[in-house]
């Protein structure tokens, strides 16, 4: 197991704070562990801290009236789960549970708003944090409302590409499944959105990673969100 000062340093929130800083942090972060399936929390429960995923992956989702999940987001190792509603002292608007075993660090929202108190640095991390959340949303927004799946999968992509910082493949952290509901769609249709992409020359296969064959052309797909 990682050791809590490890997982702060390397975490999105956390990381390039003052050693000092970092050791205030680590003593109110509580060890949270959970099996692959678990529930985190609940749509509407109350935001009485956030969580920080130290090892596995977490589902944030929504359920229709029909029960179905749509997943808005997976949360990977270094970053956090319920930041928004916590500082905007709201409940949690989705749903959250473990795609595997996970270990997460958990922070009570009212030591934390003591704790950061007069410290700008960790306001200012926080801050970019919840920019960055609304700028995930709206671009997802836009992404299910306004692109045919072929766009959504190459904006995606793409996103990957950025996130892991390789411009000529990517790893896929979820699987098909997940990654269809990811992007609003059905697995057969995520299937055939690929085989097209692979069939245009634009990607290629090799099991869980992806390489970005025509990443100008991706990224015209992703841009005009729908195929020629």
């Amino acid at each position: 197991m990682k050791k809590v000062r490890e997982i702060l340093e390397k975490s999105q929130l956390f990381g390039g704070l003052p050693e000092e800083h970092i050791a205030e942090i680590e003593k109110i972060a509580v060890d949270k562990h959970y099996n692959k399936g678990d529930v985190i929390f609940y749509d509407g429960d109350e935001g009485i801290g956030f969580y920080l995923v130290a090892e596995g992956s977490v589902s944030v989702y929504k359920l229709s009236p029909e029960g179905k999940e749509q997943i808005l987001h997976i949360v990977k190792e270094g970053d956090t789960i319920g930041a928004v509603p916590v500082f905007s002292g709201e409940s949690f608007p989705a749903n959250a549970k473990a795609l595997t075993k996970s270990h997460l660090l958990f922070f009570d929202r009212n030591k934390f708003v003591h704790l950061i108190t007069n410290k700008p640095a960790l306001t200012m991390n926080i801050l970019a944090l919840l920019a960055m959340r609304l700028r995930e949303f709206t671009i997802q927004v836009e992404n299910l409302s306004l692109k045919e799946i072929p766009g959504r999968l190459a904006a995606y992509l793409l996103y990957l590409s950025r996130e892991q910082k390789n411009k000529d493949s990517v790893k896929l952290n979820i699987s098909k499944a997940q990654l269809a509901n990811l992007l609003g769609t059905g697995p057969e249709s995520l299937s055939r959105a690929l085989g097209n992409m692979k069939s245009k020359k634009l990607i290629g296969e090799d099991g869980i990673s992806i390489r970005l064959i025509n990443r100008g052309l991706l990224e015209e797909l992703a841009e005009r969100g729908k195929p020629r």
